[in-house]
């Protein structure tokens, strides 16, 4: 999906629940409210077709068995195919949908015997990711069967999350209430990465801030990806589940380098190890998925059976070394030891081991406690460190104000550098195409004219190849400070490139523009230039004239104009000043 796709999509769909939730009533009617559905049944294999090509176990009795829930019924045994149904709720509804979280991993919606809703391909099934699904009820559904035939040959197989009947703003309200934690985390993991990211490039501790960087990055695209609100954004499940799984694979990457950070000897070497072989593992698996010679939910249950067994080794790693750690450090494998559990329990969760009702894992909020006691750990750190510098050579005060005025002075330094040509210290052309646009809209809202003068040096090739390039650049220097001097006010004057200036003069009319040209001439002739006390003569100026509204009423052409008028004044002789000859009905836009 290209760029632009992307960003459209992301401004409407938000724009989309925005007007969604605000046309929303602020009070519902009871029998509006989100009905859970109940009383599931379920039946392993697949169902044959009758001569209209309906499933027959849609009508049938025997065969279905009660469950509680439709997410990992009893008995599955290698089954890939189960049929799941229940009777929908009645209801007083106005744009009723079946609100899924997820599929695993692909299926069909039947209602009564008519297929309603398809979630990839049962007949030829392939894993297309893990959306949420919104299911538009037709008129009269209350009471009917509901039936699902869904295909997985992952861990887990059927529903998960949430499955009810609800108003579609009332789902999409769901959708972003239940995104806002999340979101808040990954945007805070990823400002974090940022600034760590900074800090690893500009600091001393490079390693210890990579660490970090990287470990806050994979947590919060992670967060990010697996967050409800993904699919307002852009609505491409399987890229959203690719980024998750790189992600997630990360993360025993990120842990390990974080923790071998403090370690030391041999501990410190086989955490180096098990960070390598995930980082191994995770090349290799997105690799495979990314050339279609693997499913990407088949490497899921290899990487959560791979960190079953190096998070423990990474704990009874960083135990081993309990004693020998400083306070600091210590904190920070506690942390460790809090957060890691948590991520077992949600795989564990993911793969059905632990009860889907029991599913409460705060792993967004364990992420942030985690990285809130790594940035503490991190900046009394790096503040120690500061002071044991502050020691030897200033304060720590004089440091800071001497490192923020450096750093002040470089941004203004690369700020002046980013529309400030170096060699003459005018404005360059990237400045004169942003000044150009706001002068040009300026004119067309107020009216006013707008000139430009388009000027050269005549038979500036001549002075490289006589004098060399030192005294070339220094006579570019001494026209630049004349024509700074000459164009004042609200006058601007850029260098284009080579020998070739342009002076932009807004509410100046053609004229007036005409006679400044010829006086900045005048007074360049007569002024004898010189390098290191070594006279050069005298040098002369072309010029090109060019005004809006009298030449064109389209000001965005006032440059071409200008350059074509400068071309005349080259081809007649140069050292004069050539007005462009054409008028606005010829250039009307």
């Amino acid at each position: 999906m290209g760029i632009l796709n992307i960003v459209s999509r992301y401004r409407l769909g938000w724009v989309a629940a925005c007007m969604l939730w605000l046309a929303a009533p602020g009070d519902g009617q009871a029998d509006d409210i989100p009905q859970p559905l109940f009383g599931w049944e379920y039946r392993w294999g697949d169902s044959p077709l009758d001569e209209k090509g309906a499933p027959i176990w849609l009508q049938e009795e025997s065969g279905w068995h009660s469950v509680t829930s439709p997410s990992n019924p009893p008995g599955r045994a290698g089954q890939q195919t189960v049929w799941l149904r229940t009777v929908l709720p009645e209801g007083n509804w106005h744009d009723p949908v079946l609100h899924i979280t997820s599929i695993n991993l692909v299926g069909q919606i039947y209602l009564g015997d008519t297929l309603i809703y398809e979630h990839g391909s049962v007949d030829h099934p392939r894993f297309i990711g893990w959306p949420w699904h919104l299911v538009t009820l037709p008129a009269g559904f209350a009471g009917k069967q509901l039936s699902l035939r869904i295909f997985s040959d992952y861990t887990s197989i059927g529903l998960w999350g949430n499955v009810q009947v609800i108003e579609r703003v009332e789902a999409l309200k769901q959708i972003l209430q239940e995104s806002v934690q999340d979101l808040a985390v990954s945007a805070f993991s990823l400002l974090l990465a940022t600034l760590a990211a900074i800090f690893a490039i500009i600091g001393p501790d490079r390693r210890g801030f990579g660490s970090i960087a990287l470990f806050a990055f994979a947590t919060g695209t992670m967060l990010l990806a697996e967050t409800p609100v993904r699919q307002l954004l852009t609505d491409v499940p399987l890229a959203w589940d690719m980024l998750r799984a790189a992600s997630y694979f990360t993360l025993p990457v990120a842990m390990a380098l974080l923790l071998s950070h403090w370690l030391e000897g041999s501990p410190k070497k086989w955490m180096a190890r098990l960070w390598q072989i995930h980082l191994v593992y995770m090349v290799t698996a997105m690799g495979l998925v990314y050339l279609e010679l693997m499913s990407l939910v088949l490497a899921f249950p290899i990487f959560d059976a791979l960190l079953l067994i190096t998070l423990p080794c990474m704990l009874l790693l960083a135990l081993s070394q309990l004693r020998r750690l400083q306070l600091e450090q210590r904190l920070f494998v506690f942390g460790f030891l809090l957060f890691a559990p948590l991520i077992i329990a949600d795989m564990l969760v993911a793969h059905g081991l632990i009860p889907q009702r029991d599913r409460d894992i705060p792993l967004s909020y364990a992420t942030l406690g985690f990285l809130l006691v790594i940035v503490a750990i991190s900046l009394w750190h790096y503040r120690h460190t500061q002071q044991q510098l502050a020691s030897v050579n200033h304060t720590l005060e004089a440091q800071v104000a001497a490192r923020t005025a450096q750093l002040d002075c470089l941004v203004e330094q690369l700020k002046g550098l980013a529309i400030q040509d170096a060699l003459t210290g005018l404005h360059n052309r990237r400045h004169f195409d942003t000044l150009l646009n706001q002068e040009v809209s300026r004119a067309q809202r107020t009216g006013h004219p707008l000139s430009l003068l388009m000027i050269d040096i005549d038979h500036f090739k001549k002075v490289n190849d006589c004098y060399g390039h030192d005294v070339g650049d220094a006579v570019l220097v001494e026209v630049a400070a004349l024509l700074r001097q000459h164009f004042r006010g609200s006058d601007t004057v850029c260098r284009l490139g080579g020998e070739e200036f342009v002076a932009l003069l807004p509410e100046t009319e053609t004229v007036n523009a005409e006679a400044r040209a010829q006086s900045l001439m005048a007074e360049l002739r007569v002024k004898p230039l010189s390098y290191h006390q070594k006279p050069l003569g005298f040098i002369t100026l072309s010029c090109g004239v060019a005004t809006y509204p009298n030449h064109t009423k389209d000001p965005n052409k006032l440059l071409k104009l200008a350059d074509e008028a400068l071309y005349k004044a080259k081809n007649s002789g140069r050292d004069r000043c050539m007005v462009c000859e054409c008028h606005s009905a010829i250039h009307s836009s």
